[in-house]
């Protein structure tokens, strides 16, 4: 992977149980890798260990210096969740999670 382009895709649904709507995206991620020797690659699964993560590199630690750039609308779809497009698919069924009104409270 080191020193190319590479697209990573989150999918996440969303369920609205009392009405039976549900709303269904793609969050699509970009990262290309610096060149890298193998020194530099073993030196970082031995330290950050990161064999549960998509890609293997952990953006939200060490990973990130394996990065040449970052293209897209939510670096958080790399860590697991992508939140905005969550808080965006959470509004359509009118949960505001910047407020109480609309909130599962």
């Amino acid at each position: 992977m080191a020193g190319h382009r590479h697209t990573l895709f989150t999918g996440l649904a969303v369920v609205d149980s009392g009405g039976g709507e549900t709303a269904v995206d793609c969050s699509t991620f970009t990262v290309t890798l610096r060149t890298l020797d193998e020194k530099e690659i073993r030196a970082y699964v031995r330290r950050e260990n990161p064999v549960d993560c998509a890609g293997s590199f952990k953006v939200e630690g060490l990973g990130i210096a394996l990065m040449q750039s970052l293209e897209g609308r939510d670096y958080t779809s790399l860590i697991g969740l992508p939140l905005i497009l969550l808080t965006d698919m959470l509004r359509r069924f009118g949960v505001e999670p910047l407020s109480r009104s609309g909130s599962f409270e």
